[in-house]
């Protein structure tokens, strides 16, 4: 798996191999982020950090079967030719950018009731209704691990709020969720592989477990494409609605993984075994045409409308009788709860497998460090 090439060039120890007083403050400006970059923003940081100390690449590029090496060959090339001022500039100022977007995703966090803000989600909680929006917009909407928490404790909050009648989750922009963010894998050269399964097991397992016993109506509004969990979760909902701009993709098997948030079980009874072993195993990226054709959504509403005639039913919705829909949505869910969460401990088991997997690995590896 691709390692983290920023600590790895800044880590203790390293000398400053510039006087620039900007491009050392970067350097250590760098460390201040609290979210990793993504791996094309780390490739990009190696390359201009290489070119502005050591000049041009040099050498044979490395066999393409060293997804690693190779990428961070190819990415210090494409800087041949810029001067190390040029490179400590565009070093800077691509920090400068990171430092920025954060700053910016940090404000547009808003705290849940319990005045605890968590980065990556919005909250609001109006008119009996929580409303949980993904807010990562330019990561796509990707949960990180404080997400992950996150939204199990804004269940929880929801859940032991009186006044709520129901909740519902949607995304910042034109994603809904590109699923688990890879990034939250950016540690395993730190902490190890086997370390690192066990906490994202765990992280799952709460998770998909927060769903399956969450006692209010659940209300998932697809704004856009939704990806991995975003998408085997989905049944866990008593309303699907989506946006005729919103696509569902479990690519399980390319990135070496296995399917979870129950799918397992939940995908054959809705849409059948063979429709649902497409999606799952071969990895079909349906439509939202497809998904309603397969009982994976409610109903498609064109994107143009899509917020207000969302906001508009689930107005409607909170208007009824709190109890009723407590105890209604429970009978429902009791029918299928324990299998749930039997299914849930089995996929997460199955899954931490995986992510111990060499071909896990390898897949993880040529995906993070692609050409995009």
């Amino acid at each position: 798996m691709l390692r983290n090439i920023v600590n790895r060039i800044h880590g203790s120890g390293f000398r400053f191999a510039s006087s620039d007083s900007k491009f050392a403050a970067a350097q250590a400006n760098l460390k201040k982020l609290q979210e990793a970059p993504d791996n094309s923003t780390k490739l990009k940081l190696y390359a201009l950090f290489k070119q502005a100390t050591a000049g041009d690449v040099s050498g044979s590029a490395p066999s393409r079967l060293n997804f690693v090496e190779r990428a961070k060959y190819d990415a210090w090339a494409n800087f041949k030719g810029l001067t190390a001022a040029d490179a400590q500039e565009k070093y800077a100022k691509l920090v400068d950018e990171l430092l920025g977007e954060e700053a910016k995703d940090a404000a547009a966090a808003t705290p849940n009731s319990s005045g605890k803000t968590i980065p990556g989600l919005s909250i609001t909680n109006e008119n009996h209704i929580y409303k949980i929006t993904l807010n990562r917009p330019k990561k796509f909407n990707a949960i990180t691990w404080e997400m992950y928490d996150g939204l199990v404790d804004s269940l929880k909050e929801a859940d032991a709020d009186p006044s709520v009648k129901l909740v519902v989750i949607t995304g910042a922009g034109d994603y809904y969720c590109s699923g688990n963010d890879l990034g939250n894998f950016s540690k395993i050269a730190e902490v190890g592989k086997e370390k690192l399964a066990e906490h994202a097991g765990g992280v799952f397992d709460r998770f998909v477990k927060a769903f399956i016993d969450f006692e209010k109506p659940l209300i998932f509004a697809v704004n856009g494409p939704a990806v991995g969990i975003a998408v085997t979760l989905l049944p866990l909902a008593n309303l699907v609605y989506a946006s005729d701009s919103a696509t569902f993709h479990t690519p399980f098997v390319t990135l070496g993984q296995s399917a979870e948030g129950t799918s397992t079980y939940n995908f054959p009874r809705l849409m059948g075994s063979l429709k649902a072993s497409e999606v799952l195993i071969f990895g079909r990226k349906l439509t939202a045409e497809e998904a309603y054709e397969r009982n994976l959504v409610n109903e498609v509403i064109p994107k143009a409308s899509f917020a207000a005639e969302v906001d508009k039913r689930i107005a409607q919705f909170a208007k009824l009788p709190p109890q009723a829909l407590k105890i209604n949505k429970n009978i429902v869910r009791d029918v299928d709860r324990e299998a749930l969460h039997k299914v849930n401990e089995r996929e997460v088991k199955v899954l931490m497998n995986r992510w111990l997997s060499k071909e896990c690995e390898q897949a993880l590896t040529a995906f993070m460090t692609r050409k995009k």
